[in-house]
């Protein structure tokens, strides 16, 4: 405790060259702004974690079911009509993906489509996201198709009765007549009855819903689904269906929650999130060197007073201790400065959102950066920044040189 103390003591003394108090309060500043900047990024990327993690959950199931050995499930609608049967499960479709041409007049683009059946509206509430025309089970017998908002856009469609929207696929099955290129193709027309967005640039751009019927005919398939999109009875535990449903597939069957579902888009955030706290942490070790800047001349300075201390009885690891806590010190100042200020900055943000994002706000769903504050964010902080203040007031510490002796 006499080391600490002392340290503590050359920590608040004014030093007799000033150069040594700003290169101490230099030191303590760029350890706070690297925690400050630690604390605001990783809650950024919190909130838009959960924002991202909000949107998916109103056009995905709660459960989706897929084969894992092929693309696409062989007798789906028995078995979507099996799991409806099951405890827990409010409703099961089959629906199909695919890969298509997109003709709206004489503009063209690649989408992927999916076919849903009637019913679709009770496992997503993709209905509650159009934004022009509709989507209701009229859709359905009207061969209607809803188009992303980005598709739309590209192709210059908009709900009307007056222009169709042509889909072309390749064959699925049959030859191919080089003399007749076109015959490899099967191409169906359909109406643009709505226009939905979600904010996410992989649905919003290259999606189309249509009639589960219309995408097998198209796809030369009968009873076929690429999937099982499966709906929860409320008050049931997603974790408890999915548990059930495994032991009932067996092995041969994905069983995939929302988050399982969107797991490369959780998956890019989280490693966007590390590596910028990884950049983040090489900032706050340069800042540590100018701890042992500091620290390195704030021993040359007071050389006079551990020769004192050596005479008196002050062992060599003592004198170190001194040098090691007072490093430690300058590292858990700075950092608790920086991590209070950046608590307080993401609360605010959190609770007022002053700081906006860019653009024009009238066609953003945020405007404001998006922050979540965690507990663990703040204690992996506070633990990169004692270790980084341990090891810069370690290094420093072999500076010293005794024994000190007087004159």
């Amino acid at each position: 405790m006499i080391s600490l103390r002392i340290a503590i003591r050359y920590l608040l003394a004014k030093k007799s060259h000033t150069a040594v108090n700003v290169i101490s309060y230099i030191s303590m500043a760029g350890i706070a702004v690297a925690a400050m900047a630690m604390i605001c990024v990783l809650s950024v990327f919190n909130g838009f974690s959960d924002l991202a993690s909000e949107r998916l959950s109103m056009v995905d199931p709660d459960i989706k079911v897929s084969y894992r050995a092929a693309r696409v499930i062989g007798n789906a609608d028995s078995l979507a009509e099996e799991i409806g049967r099951m405890p827990g499960v409010r409703s099961a479709l089959p629906t199909l993906r695919a890969e298509a041409l997109a003709i709206y007049g004489d503009v063209q683009q690649p989408v992927n489509i999916v076919g849903v059946p009637k019913g679709f509206g009770e496992i997503s509430a993709l209905g509650s996201l159009v934004i022009d025309g509709e989507m209701n089970p009229s859709t359905y017998d009207l061969r209607g198709a809803v188009l992303g908002v980005g598709v739309a856009v590209q192709l210059g469609a908009r709900p009307s009765m007056e222009r169709t929207l042509l889909l072309t696929v390749p064959r699925r099955i049959g030859r191919i007549n080089p003399a007749f290129p076109m015959a490899a193709f099967t191409t169906d027309t359909l109406i643009v009855t709505g226009v939905y967005r979600t904010n996410q640039t992989e649905l919003d751009n290259g999606m189309i819903y249509i009639p589960l019927a219309m995408a097998r005919k198209l796809l030369d398939y009968t009873t076929e689904a690429t999937a099982i999109e499966i709906g929860i009875t409320e008050g049931v535990k997603e974790a408890d269906v999915v548990a059930a449903l495994e032991e009932r597939l067996g092995s041969d069957y994905l069983v995939a929650d929302r988050l399982r579902q969107e797991s490369h888009s959780f998956r890019m955030i989280s490693i966007e999130k590390w590596i910028t706290f990884l950049m983040l942490v090489f900032v706050l070790i340069m800042a540590s060197f100018n701890i042992l800047s500091s620290l390195s001349m704030l021993i040359i300075e007071k050389e006079e007073s551990l020769m004192i201390l050596s005479s008196i009885g002050a062992t060599d690891k003592m004198l170190r201790r001194i040098f090691l806590d007072q490093g430690i010190l300058v590292g858990l100042t700075g950092g608790a400065i920086g991590i209070i200020i950046g608590v307080c900055l993401c609360l605010a943000q959190q609770h007022y959102g002053f700081i906006t994002l860019g653009g024009d706000h009238s066609q953003m769903s945020i405007v404001t950066y998006p922050c979540v504050l965690r507990l663990t964010d703040v204690l992996i902080t506070a633990a990169v920044v004692s270790v980084i203040g341990f090891f810069a007031g370690l290094i420093a510490s072999r500076a010293v040189r005794p024994p000190y002796k007087m004159s």
